[in-house]
Order: C-alpha cells, then structure tokens, then sequence
C-alpha cells in the first residue's frame, strides 16, 4: 500500500462501516496510513490514522 492508492474498509472502524472508500495521502511505515475517506456523492467523511489491518487495496496508483 502507497499514497494515492485506493481502498476499502474491511471491517468497521470508529464511525465508519465496512466497505466505506477512501484513498491514502500520507504513509507513516508499512503498516499505518493517513486514508481520506469518502461518501456515496464522493465527499469527504473524514480523514483517519488507520492500520493496514482494517484496508484493502481497490487501485493502485502506479507511478
């Protein structure tokens, strides 16, 4: 996982349920990311401080 990949939550977190979208700006380490997330409309929800455990990858940005 990078910065400006895409992901998907897997599990709930917080305030956020599974399958909510979003997309990494910030790589801590391998394992913590800063993830924006986003409603149906593709506005913002929040931005979070979340493990790898709870994201999966749905696009990845290719540099």
């Amino acid at each position: 996982m990078n910065e400006l990949d895409c992901v998907r939550l897997t599990r709930d977190f917080e305030d956020l349920k599974a399958g909510v979208e979003g997309a990494i700006v910030y790589k801590y380490n391998d394992d913590d990311f800063e993830v924006e997330f986003f409603d149906a409309d593709h506005e913002t929800i929040g931005v979070y401080t979340i493990s790898r455990d709870y994201l999966e990858v749905t696009w990845t940005f290719n540099r």
